[in-house]
């Protein structure tokens, strides 16, 4: 093969033009010993930041310059930027804050109101740099301000324990001409390819049945809306039940160096859900249907401004319900689900009251991280971001699941909250105050120790198979950290019913409404006439 000067081959791929780049990147046999010794000779820097003020960062002129280099070097070829900030910028294009400690970073009442004076510069910047990204192949991976190395280790990990990050990939549909594709939710972007398949509702990035996926891991997954035409397939007497077919296929770079396409092609029957609903109810994914309609309330209330997420929810749920409940009319005691639909009311209670839809006590960043995790998670993991898991540890029985409430607080119980991005290990008052007092060291007291140890051991293999990895806060009944459990938990003891309470239990200091309360007024309002 004939090769031009200064340019070389690597692993097959792309080549990386050489002249004048080794000045900037090389690989890490070449200069490890030189980083190295950068590291280790770093200083303090010498221009201290005055009082009252914040640390100049030109964290936009740094990524501009890092997707700058790639694109000169590895063009087409997969490739990572890792941003690792300390703070917010505050120098240069991308700043979203000044320099001036009295002015706040930008909450999500000043973006209601248009209050954030670098918002919308802030935004056309980083869009940019998106787009440039994109166009080259690229990732950028930011940890901002993380207190703990061991997500950033992960990264690097290799073997059975690696992340299987992979590069530069695109996913495309093909599928049955009664079948159009309105468009997808997740971390991907529209390679605007365009065609009679194309939807003319667009949801998230839409208009194409092509997608570029940068960066993807083994837990990646995306939300594919489409729009069903029943007008084709009407005409065709005979064909009661016709087959369809929808087609995925993703090609991707190994982290190994080479390509790999994957399809995956679906064959199912058509079912008029007018007249036979029993295939429909078969067919149900309870976990599945709260993953797609969280992550699409997401979206819509990121683009629409007067958007109700939480009337939006209740509506789809009382027809939902409706539909496909068993009941009589206007009598809410006789009201029942199929066990496919039994779970789904109680996520979409944990829903109403998630991150995702109550921002009032988070950032903006913090957010958009939130809804970033939830669109490309799996659906096991993203289950748990709606709706935590309970496990007990007690002396009298094993290990075992509870109910998502507060009477699941008992004084002599610890409790295991997983939260996704966070893990609770949460000790009733007994426990903690038999801890306090150190029988766990005595020889006589080994159970209680193997009590303790339980919870903890657990939460760790959980954190190990996470990533990012999870925040573990380790509390006491009544103490000031028990709020990350409290906050999960159904109310179904608060100030108003305490002399309700047994001895031992906890309450919550709360004006919502209770889990048993949300399903009175669902029956109620589901079997309406």
């Amino acid at each position: 093969m004939t090769q031009q000067p200064g340019v070389q081959q690597v692993n097959g791929m792309h080549p990386l033009v050489t002249t004048g780049v080794n000045r900037f990147l090389l690989p890490v046999s070449e200069c490890e010993c030189t980083l190295s010794t950068l590291l280790d000779e770093l200083q303090p820097d010498q221009w201290p930041v005055e009082a009252g003020n914040r640390a100049i960062r030109c964290t936009g002129v740094a990524l501009n310059v890092a997707a700058g280099l790639l694109g000169a070097c590895v063009p087409g070829t997969g490739a990572r930027i890792i941003a690792l900030l300390g703070g917010p910028c505050t120098e240069g294009p991308g700043v979203i804050v000044s320099k001036d400690l009295s002015e706040p970073v930008r909450s999500h009442k000043d973006l209601d109101k248009d209050a954030a004076p670098h918002f919308q510069k802030a935004v056309k910047f980083y869009d940019g740099l998106a787009k440039q990204l994109v166009s080259q192949g690229h990732v950028l991976d930011v940890f901002a301000s993380a207190l703990d190395q061991d997500s950033f280790k992960r990264i690097f990990e290799g073997g059975e324990h690696s992340l299987g990050l992979s590069f530069n990939g695109t996913f495309e549909i093909n599928c049955s001409k009664d079948i159009k594709v309105q468009g997808v939710i997740g971390p991907c972007t529209s390679l605007e390819k365009k065609g009679a398949l194309c939807a003319d509702t667009i949801v998230g990035q839409g208009n194409t049945t092509a997608w570029k996926m940068c960066g993807l891991d083994r837990n990646t997954s995306l939300t594919v809306f489409f729009d069903v035409s029943p007008s084709e397939r009407s005409g065709q007497p005979g064909h009661q039940n016709p087959d369809l077919y929808i087609q995925f296929v993703t090609s991707y770079q190994h982290p190994e160096g080479q390509m790999r396409i994957r399809a995956t092609t679906v064959s199912r029957k058509w079912v008029d859900g007018s007249t036979n609903t029993e295939e429909l109810v078969e067919g149900f994914d309870q976990e599945t249907a709260a993953v797609v309609l969280a992550r699409y309330i997401s979206l819509k209330m990121e683009i629409e401004e007067e958007f109700d997420a939480t009337r939006w929810l209740d509506r789809s749920l009382i027809r939902l319900c409706s539909r496909f409940g068993d009941y009589r009319k206007d009598d809410p005691s006789s009201f029942s689900l199929h066990s496919n639909f039994s779970l789904f009311p109680q996520f979409m209670f944990n829903l109403r009251r998630s991150q995702f839809v109550q921002v009032f006590n988070n950032s903006p960043d913090e957010t958009a991280y939130f809804r970033m995790l939830l669109n490309r998670e799996s659906i096991t993991n993203s289950v748990a971001m709606i709706q935590p898991s309970l496990i007990s540890f007690s002396f009298d029985s094993p290990p075992s699941p509870v109910f998502l409430d507060v009477a699941s607080i008992a004084v002599d119980r610890i409790l295991l909250l997983d939260a996704y991005f966070s893990v609770v290990i949460f000790h009733g008052m007994t426990i903690a105050q038999w801890r306090n007092m150190c029988y766990q060291n005595q020889p006589e007291h080994q159970q209680f120790a193997q009590l303790l140890q339980a919870p903890q051991e657990e939460a760790q293999v959980i954190i190990n198979g996470r990533f990012p990895v999870p925040r573990l806060v380790v509390c006491d009944q009544h103490g000031s950290q028990a709020r990350f459990l409290l906050a999960k938990l159904n109310p179904s003891a608060t100030y108003n019913s305490a002399h309700d309470v047994p001895p031992g239990s906890d309450i919550i200091f709360t004006d919502d409404v209770s889990f048993q309360v949300f399903c009175e007024h669902l029956q109620r309002l589901a079997v309406q006439s």
